[in-house]
């Protein structure tokens, strides 16, 4: 076997990731959440999109410049080296393989289920919801394992058809919405918004709105196998992130003119199918949820892409648990099939925990968590010393990009972390925190292992 990825991206792919990644599940899995912590107060809610999404861009930013000076193969992997050492690149490497990265995945296996359910009339906790989430989780690897062109292929063609109905909802939501009133009767609560920003609201908001807008930074790990990255990954960071945001403000605004926010609070998960039915009729609210399905399906396929890679990027350092296993490169796939075996089975623990922590009626005790929300404290986190070793070391940049952009990602990343405890709960977090010490300390025990081994 050989141990060396081909270049076989190219710019389009890796902005679909980036899009394909972040737009997904979120602006619908979401929405109710954000509407409830807020009172029902739209304007509010899109302020917490802006605000987050605004945080992403800033940090997209950061790593865009990164992407022009390191490139190996797997770019937040690199960074992490890059900027303070082989221990913590490592670190940043193993959790994002073992909590992360899984933990986001096998949470959108479940959501894309979750949908598929809706649209059928099913329970969506129940035993058929996690069949079929098992069941989507098995076929997005297999999808990935075995052709990775093609996973690529249906990452583009996903992201352009999750676009549409985002898009038809943002002109024709907000053109019916003047027509009757109800765009400004929905932002008549403006005023009320602006006072509370401070409020615990407003951080409850910020922490929902947090998942629909995390894995972004994932596009990096196809670093290795993208066409002229050192070019094309910060143009597809950037364009994709000023995608991202735009899509969900103009979305957010269609849909407050097509339904109120006390319909969307109301109606749960059935929201966005609701909208659509009444601005394009019944047909359409059933297109549109299978058109919402193939944005989770899509977004899941961006997801396991990173994932399969993970412990590959370790390995190539001869770092993590076997690497002379894990870093092998299939002949035929160009894939690191090795690894992405160990990605599916990590991705089935904690569609196990998720399923116990969140929807079998709490099966662990002062350990259940939400595993697709609490990493994001561990990984904005980690962004501060890499942010700050940028700033020490890029000597040759200029101001705006060495000392004014990082400043600023630096805020936003203590801001995210803030968000996450006040969001959460400290009791939950603490508890979410010694099960992260305890997979840290196995990665750890190999790190050192296999430096004993080289010295």
């Amino acid at each position: 076997m050989e141990n060396q990825m081909k270049k076989k991206f190219g710019l389009p792919t890796a902005i679909c990731m980036v899009v394909g990644i972040v737009i997904g599940s979120g602006v619908f899995f979401k929405a109710e959440s954000v509407l409830n912590k807020t009172g029902g107060n739209m304007p509010m809610g899109i302020i917490a999109w802006l605000v987050v999404g605004l945080i992403m861009i800033i940090c997209s930013y950061i790593f865009a410049t990164m992407a022009t000076r390191y490139e190996r193969v797997n770019g937040l992997v690199d960074y992490a080296e890059a900027t303070c050492g082989k221990w913590f690149a490592y670190n940043m490497g193993w959790f994002s393989t073992t909590i992360y990265i899984p933990g986001m995945t096998s949470a959108l296996a479940w959501i894309s289920a979750r949908y598929v359910c809706v649209l059928l009339g099913w329970d969506i906790s129940g035993g058929a919801c996690m069949t079929i989430s098992c069941l989507f989780l098995c076929l997005d690897y297999a999808l990935n394992a075995l052709s990775p062109r093609l996973a690529g292929r249906f990452q583009v063609s996903a992201t352009a058809i999750k676009m549409v109905p985002l898009l038809l909802m943002a002109v024709a939501g907000t053109i019916a919405g003047l027509s009757s009133g109800q765009l400004e009767q929905s932002f008549a609560s403006a005023s009320a918004s602006a006072a509370d920003l401070g409020g615990s609201s407003m951080m409850a908001s910020c922490v929902a709105v947090a998942f629909a807008y995390e894995g972004w930074v994932l596009a990096t790990s196809i670093n290795a196998e993208l066409r002229d990255a050192k070019r094309n990954l910060p143009r597809a960071l950037v364009m994709g992130a000023f995608v991202v945001v735009a899509t969900y403000i103009l979305y957010y605004i269609g849909i407050t003119g097509a339904v109120s926010p006390q319909e969307l609070m109301a109606s749960g998960e059935a929201g966005a199918k609701m909208a659509f039915q009444r601005v394009f009729g019944t047909a359409a609210g059933t297109i549109v949820f299978v058109m919402i399905v193939i944005s989770c399906l899509g977004t899941l396929n961006g997801l396991m892409l990173a994932c399969c890679r993970s412990l590959y990027s370790l390995a190539v350092r001869n770092e993590g648990p076997r690497p002379d296993l894990f870093r092998q490169v299939d002949p035929v796939t160009n894939m690191p099939s090795n690894s992405a075996v160990f990605s599916l089975m990590i991705n089935a623990a904690w569609l196990l925990f998720f399923y116990g922590a969140n929807l079998g009626g709490g099966w662990f005790g002062n350990f259940n968590f939400d595993s697709s929300e609490l990493p994001i404290i561990t990984i904005y986190g980690m962004y501060v010393p890499i942010f700050i070793q940028f700033m020490r070391k890029a000597t040759d940049l200029g101001a705006f990009k060495r000392i004014i952009m990082p400043a600023l990602g630096l805020l936003g990343c203590l801001f995210m972390v803030y968000a996450a405890f006040a969001g959460h709960g400290v009791s939950t977090v603490l508890h979410y925190l010694i099960i992260f010490v305890v997979i840290m300390a196995v990665g750890n025990y190999f790190y050192f292992k296999n430096q004993g081994k080289t010295a």
